[in-house]
């Protein structure tokens, strides 16, 4: 069947799959909107949580980054699935004790402040509308190139498919929806892995081809692609390449900017007990642990086809003895998107990818015909969602993995959303403007609110800053400087006041907003010159992807230095504290 028959049917039939669940567990109150009504098992949590979490940064943008970045984007691994151990440990079974629908409600209580919780409300919005730029930006790549329509029209037709079983199902509805989104996406990843995995080296687990040799040969498939990239003028790719300082700051923000999302948080309420809210988290570590190991080894694989494909010839031979193809159709199809684009330097109608910026590299090519690199543009975000066309995969596996993209993206976005419109609705209305409003009232405020936050999203992902799993890393760093602290601070230490976690929050996300605004280049003073978003140019070398853990620095210090002078707690939060860290996790959750 042709592709984009195909295609529609298959994410046609994905989405009639959606909103009929949607359909089928609509909510109907504020407790199945907010919560789920608190009634999900553990391991239908865990699926659900591990398809909220692996967002389109994760199915569409990660292993494109590994592809381009090798071993420097291991930290991306390590800092996503390590969060996840300090949000099972340290922070999932204590808030879900609290008993809660929300993180800034949560804040309010602790830190008896109306005041907290509205800058609690404002970190969770700022983070979590950074996050959803990466998810429609990724909806945008699949539309465009899987149905033939342009980006912003991608965008468009995600926001409409989100808002009608988001707004419709709450929280209810959203989970039960990630638990067949998850469905979709692992085997839409890990299908095209296999195939690939087994033509480039024998071997049915992608894990285990990573490390084989490639079929037919006694070469290794890493010593294979670090040999075509360095003879192209790149650095080897299993060669650390950035700052050792900077990797480790951009791994520990990732990794408590995790365990302070708002949106997987609040998944953790949505289970009857403390002790399933822990079982949920370990659960979710297992369905991501199937991506995230496959994920290595789609970029590694992807990169070697890309070069292979588009590149034939022996390289370092005269100009008239390189034996050249045309461009293949992969390549064109992924041309009309806009997201990859090619200029035709020196006019031979072929493709010369290269390191140009490598002096000694770009003397060489020049004798040899090249007037410099002709792929003048590669989104990374098209890396996966191309792998199974460069690869000459069955039509069915490319179909499948546009459903696969659109099932991460969609399935985040939809928990960022309803964050955002709980923190509007529940935290602002319910809990400081109108507390008398009727759950009635409420639940429309909250479908209203969610309706707006899709349009901005939608807006802002038209317009991104970045590539997915950048802006993504962006919200990380936003999270880990404003609310992880908070929170551990609001559980651990029980003589922390309002005054000292209202100026931690602040501290931290300002600091981390001026960073990254400064860098990226969307904020300067008239009459001076902008930074420039270079490693030449950070502070220490640390990017704005990896500040977050210093705002989180921050925060914690200012915090403590700030309650240290003023007043202590009220003593009944004091044993509030002390009552959420009894040990009885095995027991029902207390509302206080």
């Amino acid at each position: 069947m042709e592709l984009q028959t195909l295609t529609y049917l298959v994410v046609g039939a994905t989405f009639a799959l959606y909103i009929g669940i949607a359909i089928w567990a609509r909510a109907g109150t504020t407790g199945e909107f907010y919560v789920a009504g608190t009634g999900v098992h553990p391991v239908a949590n865990g699926m659900a949580t591990a398809a909220d979490w692996m967002s389109a940064a994760s199915f569409i943008s990660m292993a494109g980054l590994i592809a381009f970045l090798g071993y420097d984007a291991s930290v991306y691994l390590m800092g996503w699935t390590g969060g996840y151990v300090l949000l099972a440990l340290l922070l999932a079974p204590y808030l879900r004790k609290f008993g809660k629908f929300t993180v800034p409600e949560f804040v309010g209580d602790r830190f008896y402040s109306k005041g907290a919780r509205l800058v609690a409300v404002i970190c969770l919005i700022v983070a979590s509308i950074t996050y959803v730029i990466g998810q429609m930006k990724g909806v945008g790549v699949a539309f465009g190139r899987f149905l033939e329509v342009p980006f912003e029209w991608g965008v468009m037709i995600g926001m409409a498919i989100v808002f009608v079983y988001a707004v419709l199902g709450g929280m209810k509805g959203i989970t039960y929806t990630q638990i067949a989104q998850y469905c979709v996406l692992i085997f839409a990843y890990t299908v095209p892995a296999i195939f690939i995995s087994l033509n480039l080296t024998g071997q049915a687990l992608p894990q285990i081809g990573l490390g084989s040799t490639m079929e037919g040969s006694n070469v290794f498939l890493l010593d294979k692609l670090d040999q075509v990239v360095t003879d192209l003028g790149f650095a080897a790719y299993t060669a650390q390449k950035g700052g050792t300082l900077n990797i480790f700051l951009l791994t520990l923000s990732l990794m408590i900017g995790t365990a302070g999302l708002p949106h997987v948080i609040v998944r953790f309420f949505t289970v009857p007990k403390v002790s399933d809210a822990r079982k949920s988290a370990g659960w979710a570590l297992v369905f991501i642990a199937i991506l995230y190991t496959t994920a290595p080894a789609v970029g590694a694989m992807a990169r070697l086809n890309l070069i292979e494909t588009i590149q034939t010839g022996e390289i370092g031979s005269p100009a008239g003895n390189l034996v050249y193809e045309e461009r293949p159709q992969w390549f064109k199809n992924w041309e009309t998107t806009g997201l990859l684009a090619f200029e035709d330097k020196n006019g031979d109608g072929r493709i010369q990818y290269y390191n140009d910026g490598n002096p000694e590299f770009a003397a060489k090519a020049e004798a040899w015909g090249w007037e410099g690199n002709e792929m003048v543009k590669v989104d990374r975000d098209i890396m996966v969602l191309a792998n199974p066309e460069i690869a000459s995969l069955p039509n069915w596996v490319i179909a499948l993995v546009a459903a696969g993209g659109l099932a991460a993206a969609l399935s985040t976005a939809a928990g960022l959303l309803l964050a955002i419109s709980s923190a509007i609705s529940h935290d602002l209305l319910k809990g400081m403007i109108a507390p008398s409003i009727s759950e009635k009232k409420e639940l429309m405020a909250s479908r209203i609110a969610m309706a707006g936050a899709i349009l901005v999203a939608g807006y802002l992902g038209m317009n991104p800053p970045g590539f997915a799993a950048q802006v993504v890393a962006l919200a990380f760093g936003l999270a880990a400087s404003s609310i992880f602290p908070v929170l551990m601070m609001g559980i651990f230490n029980k003589k922390m006041n309002r005054e000292g976690a209202i100026a931690g929050m602040l501290a931290g996300l300002l600091s981390t907003l001026i960073y990254i605004f400064w860098f990226k280049g969307w904020f300067f003073v008239p009459g001076t010159e902008m930074a420039p978003n270079t490693a030449d140019h950070w502070f220490m070398g640390i990017s704005p992807e990896a500040f977050g853990a210093v705002g989180a620095l921050l925060n914690f210090v200012v915090a403590w230095v700030v309650s240290k002078v003023t007043s202590a707690p009220p003593e009944h939060i004091q044993h509030l504290v002390e009552d959420i860290r009894v040990p009885r996790g095995a027991g029902a959750a207390v509302d206080h």
